[in-house]
């Protein structure tokens, strides 16, 4: 069986164009503008919170558009750390997403790698990989920069 076409997309010019694209689909619950910022590469991969690891277009496709018939995703993305070259981004981020808990509506956090890779087509996202975070408040372990003098 064939794959479809990825919908035609507007010029992704960066990488955080691509992951705003990609946030702004998620709380749409707009298959059609997600799918649009991937690769079309047959082993672009995703891992949802406690998922297996989902590989091709098709696969992450029918992954999202289950999700999504839950309804939208109010997912945020945070405290982006990005490492970038010419040609490849990789974006930590911490996602804040809106869950409903017994006290009412609380963000929880979710913990999210992003990998784009810079094509023909302009920046597209190849890996997403969410791992479960915490309700609420965020938490980050890091050091403090050094400064030398």
């Amino acid at each position: 069986m064939a794959r479809p076409k990825p919908p035609a997309a507007a010029l992704l010019s960066s990488a955080d164009d691509t992951e705003q694209q990609f946030y702004e689909a998620l709380q749409r619950g707009d298959i059609e503008k997600l799918m649009a910022v991937w690769s079309d590469d047959d082993d672009i991969t995703c891992v949802h919170p406690g998922g297996p690891r989902v590989v091709g277009p098709m696969a992450i496709r029918a992954a999202f558009e289950s999700m999504f018939s839950n309804g939208t995703i109010d997912a945020h993305p945070e405290k982006v750390r990005r490492l970038e070259s010419e040609s490849t981004a990789v974006h930590s981020v911490l996602e804040r997403v809106q869950v409903m808990t017994n006290e009412g509506p609380q963000a929880a956090w979710v913990v999210a790698t992003n990998v784009y890779v810079k094509t023909a087509l302009g920046w597209r996202m190849v890996a997403h990989h969410a791992s479960p975070g915490s309700v609420g408040e965020v938490q980050e372990v890091g050091e403090t920069p050094a400064v030398l003098h």
